[in-house]
Order: structure tokens, then sequence, then C-alpha cells
């Protein structure tokens, strides 16, 4: 089984990937079927079918599934090395496993909300909102790769100075925006 955990570790990564890409991308166009509600028919209509399918297809072609086997091969490597689980690290990457699920499965509630056309959310929220996937993946992947010589101070406060520049960075994106609405 040893001989495996390359394989799986690989394949692990490789959904994690697919994962992340699908949750960085869905609050995008979340935010693009959101704007166009916004404009006059039939610009609407036909913006907010195409990104419904848009959305639909990202989400239960690429995003489910992912999620799924990147935790079916996490399982698997946690069979093949059970001692992880004694290991602090591996216990705060498991909340952070959590938290993006959490986040996972809210986004799956936005998404059946926009295929509904109940908008319950602004563009400007669906930008901020978009960030937390963000802030997870940066934890985790510092988590994974320092494991036990990660420094939780630094680790803290890097990651509320990577969520202050990110936010920092939404509202210079809205102020450009706002003066030049094709940016």
């Amino acid at each position: 089984m040893a001989t495996l955990y390359p394989y799986i570790k690989s394949l692990h990564l490789i959904f994690m990937v697919t994962w992340f890409a699908g949750l960085f991308y869905i609050p995008r166009l979340f935010i693009y079927h959101i704007e166009a509600n916004e404009k006059p028919s039939p610009e609407k209509e036909i913006l907010t079918h195409q990104f419904k399918l848009m959305t639909k297809r990202l989400w239960y072609i690429i995003t489910w599934p992912s999620a799924i086997l990147c935790t079916l091969f996490a399982i698997w490597l946690l069979v093949i090395m059970p001692a992880w689980l004694q290991q602090p690290w591996m216990h705060v990457k498991l909340a952070f496993v959590l938290l993006l699920f959490v986040y996972h499965l809210k986004c799956h509630q936005m998404f059946k909300q926009l295929q509904r056309d109940e908008v319950k959310y602004s563009s400007h929220f669906m930008r901020i909102w978009n960030e937390v996937a963000t802030l997870v993946l940066f934890a985790v992947t510092f988590l994974v790769v320092l494991k036990n010589a990660f420094n939780w101070i630094y680790g803290v406060v890097g990651i509320i100075v990577l969520g202050v520049l990110l936010m920092l960075g939404i509202r210079l994106y809205k102020r450009i925006r706002e003066k030049n609405p094709e940016a």
C-alpha cells in the first residue's frame, strides 16, 4: 500500500487543484450573473440563461466531483499514514478543510438560489466572498508544507495581513469600476 502513496497523493493534489479552481470561479460567475440581472431586457434574459448554464456545468461537472475525489484520496492517504492524525498541524488542516466544506455548501446554496432567479447578494459581497477560498488555500498550503516548523503566531498574522490586502484590493477594484464601468 505504501508504494501507492505517491500516486494517491498526486491524485489528491490534482483534485484539490480542480476543486479550488471551481471554488475560485463559481463566485466570479455569481458576480456576472448578479450584474446581468440588472441589465435591461432582452440582454438580462440572455445573459442570465447563459450564466445559469455555465454555473451548472462548472458546479456539477468539475467542482462537486473534484471535492468528492479530493476527499476520498485524502481519506486513503490517512489510511496509509494514520500517524498524521496524531499531529497538531493535521488537526488544524482538517479544521480548515471543514471550513472549506462549509464554504462549498454555502456556495451550493447560492448556486441553487441563482438557478431559481433569487438574487440575495450584491456583486460587491460576492467579490469579498470569492476571497474566502483564497485564505483557506494559503492556510492549508503553509500548514502542509511547513508542518511542525509552522510558527502559529506568524501564520495567524500572515493570514490576517493577506485578508486585509485582499480587502484593500477589492476596494481599489471597486473604485476603478466606479470610474470605468467597463473595467
